[in-house]
C-alpha cells in the first residue's frame, strides 16, 4: 500500500511540473528555480514569522529550497514542486545547487489550491544522505522527523530539539497545512541537473565532488551565506 502511494505521488509531481514545463527548454526551467530560490531565501529574511530560520544556517548540515510547491486536487489530491538541494562543505559554504522535485499524494475529502514556497533546513548529515542516496522520504517511518513553522506559529525550541528537518513555509495561494509533508519525496531531477551542468552531472558530484559549476547560481549562495 505505501509502495502504490509512493509511486502514485511521483506521478502526480511529474503530471503537475510536466504541464507548466512542455514548451519550455529544461536549461530555462533549472535557470528559473534557481533565480526563484534566491529570491524565497531573501523574502523569508525579510519576514518577521519566517526570518529565523537564517538563525539554524551555521548548524545546518544542507537546505532545500522549494520556490513553488502547488497543491491541488478533489478527492484525490497531489502536490508537486521543483526545488534545489545545497550541502554546506568542508570550509563553511555553500555547495552549488542539485535540483530536484518534491511530490506527495494523498487521499480524502479535499478540494483547492494551495501555492507555497518552502525551505527545509537540514539539521542533520543523515537528512543529507537519506535525500542524496535515497531520495528522502519524510516521515517518522523513513527515519526522519520534521517539524514545520509557517507564518504566525512560534518556534519552541524545545520541541525542535532531535528533528532532522526543520520546514519553514510561506503560502503565496491557500492555506498550507504541515502535515502535508508526511510521505512527501524529494526525487532527482536528472533532466534539470545534466541541463544545468552538462551530461553526467549528479546530486552526490554537483554538492560533494565540485564536478560541476554554473556561476549563475553564485547569487543564491551569496544569499544563504549573509545575514
Amino acid at each position: 500500500m505505501k509502495k502504490s502511494i509512493l509511486a502514485t505521488a511521483v506521478f502526480v509531481v511529474f503530471t503537475l511540473s510536466g504541464c507548466a514545463e512542455m514548451r519550455r527548454d529544461k536549461n530555462s526551467i533549472a535557470v528559473d528555480v534557481v533565480n526563484q530560490a534566491a529570491e524565497t531565501v531573501q523574502r523569508f529574511k525579510g519576514m518577521p514569522d519566517l526570518k529565523v530560520f537564517a538563525d539554524h544556517m551555521p548548524t545546518a548540515r544542507g537546505i532545500v529550497v522549494l520556490p513553488s510547491v502547488i497543491k491541488g486536487g478533489f478527492m484525490l489530491g497531489g502536490e508537486g514542486g521543483n526545488g534545489v538541494l545545497l550541502v554546506k562543505t568542508d570550509d563553511g559554504s555553500w555547495s552549488p545547487p542539485a535540483f530536484y522535485v518534491l511530490g506527495a499524494a494523498s487521499l480524502g475529502i479535499q478540494m483547492g489550491l494551495q501555492d507555497t514556497e518552502i525551505i527545509l533546513v537540514l539539521r542533520s548529515n543523515g537528512a543529507v544522505s537519506a535525500i542524496l542516496d535515497h531520495q528522502g522520504k519524510f516521515g517518522a517511518d523513513a527515519g526522519l522527523t520534521i517539524g514545520t513553522i509557517g507564518q504566525g506559529a512560534e518556534i519552541s525550541t524545545t520541541t525542535n530539539i532531535g528533528l532532522d528537518i526543520l520546514a519553514f513555509a510561506n503560502s503565496k495561494i491557500g492555506f498550507f497545512g504541515g502535515a502535508a509533508l508526511e510521505g512527501a519525496v524529494l526525487a532527482r531531477r536528472v533532466d534539470l541537473n545534466e541541463a544545468y551542468y552538462g551530461k553526467g552531472a549528479t546530486p552526490r558530484g554537483i554538492v560533494y565532488q565540485g564536478q560541476s559549476q554554473n556561476l549563475h547560481a553564485d547569487a543564491l549562495r551569496a544569499a544563504l551565506a549573509s545575514k
